[in-house]
């Protein structure tokens, strides 16, 4: 890990749903589905929602970059990632 990829970590923290309101509403709908839905592939997450996948992935993107959700890479298809509400409570 460099230098600047750990002072990255440092100064990010978690995200609130204060950090939620101001997002637009595909993006309060996907956190409200990854509320009550431990991990969801972005596939998931449109079938849930009824959202198109393009959405779908505008609406992570806003949620990454308000760090209220967590991305890994799935296990049983590395070609999918798996996503998880982060915030604090």
């Amino acid at each position: 890990m460099s230098a600047s990829e750990s002072l990255r970590h440092e100064t990010e923290t978690r995200g609130t749903w204060d950090d939620v309101k101001e997002l637009p509403p595909s993006a309060k709908l996907v956190a409200k589905v990854l509320e009550y839905n431990e991990t969801m592939t972005q596939q998931q997450i449109a079938d849930e929602t009824l959202l198109p996948s393009r959405t779908v992935r505008y609406a992570l993107n806003r949620l990454d970059d308000e760090h209220v959700i967590d991305s890994r890479f799935s296990f049983s298809d590395a070609r999918k990632r798996l996503y998880s509400l982060d915030i604090e409570a």
